[in-house]
This record gives structure tokens, sequence and C-alpha cells, in this order.
């Protein structure tokens, strides 16, 4: 089947970077889009970034100009640089992927927080 795998999460002081990326892997027929989404401790979870198969991008109002979506050199893959990072981004960061059938698949998540 489809696997969905994030990594780059971590500790990081505010001000500080992180890049995260999101590896497919499976029984793919073609990629719609893929999606970034977090989960903030105490709300619901909600859509950081998405691009699509042709390029689109876009960011949510609350990281537009710190976190930068991007298209991995390799196939399957994207990225989610996150700048400037501040206390209020710790959140458990999620890639979602859109297949071509209209089909979604979920990583596990990975844990990003922000402390000094």
């Amino acid at each position: 089947q489809v696997q969905v795998v994030e990594s780059g999460g971590g500790l990081v002081q505010p001000g500080g970077s992180l890049r995260l990326s999101c590896q497919v892997s499976g029984s793919i027929f073609g990629i719609s889009f893929m999606e970034w989404y977090r989960q903030i401790p105490g709300n619901e979870r909600e859509l950081v970034a998405a691009i699509s198969s042709d390029g689109r991008i876009n960011a949510a109002d609350s990281v537009k100009g710190r976190f930068t979506a991007s298209r991995g050199k390799v196939a399957h893959t994207v990225f989610l640089q996150m700048n400037s990072l501040k206390p209020e981004d710790t959140a458990v960061y999620f890639c979602n992927v859109h297949l071509s059938n209209s089909r979604s698949y979920w990583g596990q998540g990975i844990q990003v927080t922000v402390s000094s």
C-alpha cells in the first residue's frame, strides 16, 4: 500500500530553523497534491501549506514569509523549510498525500518543539 513518512522534526530555539521531509512510497499511480498540516496543543489540526503536482504552492497566513514548501529532486518527496520559528509553532506536523484516485494518506506525524 502507500506509506507516508515524515522526518526532520525535533527541538529548536526561537528564531531557529528546521526542514521537514515527507517521503511517499508504495503503490502510487500518481499524486495530485501534498499538504502539510499541524496540530498545536489544545487546537484542531490546521493546514499549513500545500503543493500541487503542477507546482502550485500555497501557505497559511500564519506562516507565510517564514515557512516554504518545495518539491524534492527525487520522486514523491516534499519539504517544509521552517525559518524564524516561534514558540507558538510548537505542534505535531503531518504530511497528507492526495493521490490521483482522490484517496488520501496521512503520515504518522512528527513533533516540532520551539523553546529556549
